[in-house]
Parts: C-alpha cells; structure tokens; sequence
C-alpha cells in the first residue's frame, strides 16, 4: 500500500489546524488505499522517509527560518534518504528518484525565510515539489484549512498506485 508521511512541527493552535487539515484531506475518503503516517519532527526518523512514497512538511516560520524541530529532523536523515553534498559539504543537487512532496507554513508576519530555508535544503535530496507551497500569515481561516486539506488530498492523491 503507498504510504504518505507527513512530517509536522505544530506547536500553535494555528498549525494544529493546518496539520489537521492535512491529515484529514489525505485521508478523504475518495483516496483509496494510501496509508497516512503522521510523526511530529523530532520523532519522525530515516526509516520513515524512506517506507514513504511522498511527503508532507508542515512548520512555523520561526525568526526567518523553519522551526528548530524540522531542522532536525532534516539533519537527522539528510545523508540516509539520499540527500547529496558537494565535495566542500554544501548540499548539491539531488539525483535520482524524485519523491513528491509538499510543504505547508504558518507565519504572524512573514513565511519567506522559512521556505526557502526547507526548500534549499529538499532541492539538495531525490524529491520534487508536487504542490504549490502553502504560505499562510496570521490567523488560520476556513479557506487556509481548505487549502491545507487540498494540499494534503494531492499528496495522497500522487501517491496511490
């Protein structure tokens, strides 16, 4: 059965609903057989990344960046799930298979710092961004929960076999 693995770090009521929503458009009952696994970053490990056919990331902006949590998340299993590095260590772009996955951001004032920060270090691992990034500022709407719930349906819509 294909697996989507989303990989959050909600520490907010304000994340909470985005990664609930998700979870929940990921599991909608229109997706057949696509096993959800959900793991907070500092419990989600190699093993994870690597049993999943796609993936979801879900962070605070914090002071510019993502959160510490999925930082070390992606320290923990950069080397393990292919991610590359250029012969000065800096990471490298990425060859091989490509993995979908997608990405979700909450921020009081501003969410650029942080996706760039994900997104420079997922362009250096076998993936591909399969969905436009979710960038939500301030107060979580009914339309934000929306689109965290498309976000989460397209995932695991790619990931069915």
């Amino acid at each position: 059965m294909p697996r989507l693995l989303v990989v959050h770090h909600s520490p907010t009521p304000s994340v909470v609903s985005l990664t609930d929503a998700v979870v929940a458009g990921a599991s909608d009952d229109a997706i057949d057989d696509v096993e959800v696994v959900v793991r907070a970053a500092l419990e989600a490990d190699a093993d994870d990344v690597v049993a999943a056919d796609g993936i979801v990331l879900g962070t605070p902006a914090n002071f510019g960046y993502m959160s510490g949590a999925l930082k070390h998340f992606f320290d923990s299993v950069f080397l393990q799930v292919g991610g590359a590095l250029s012969d000065d260590g800096s990471a490298a772009g990425a060859d091989g298979g490509r993995k979908p996955y997608g990405l979700y951001v909450h921020g009081r004032y501003d969410t650029a710092g942080a996706v760039r920060s994900v997104e420079s270090i997922v362009g250096a691992l076998p993936w591909r961004r399969a969905a436009p990034v979710l960038e939500v500022l301030g107060d979580v709407g009914r339309a934000d929960r929306e689109s965290a719930y498309e976000l989460g349906g397209t995932l695991a819509a790619l990931v069915m076999r």
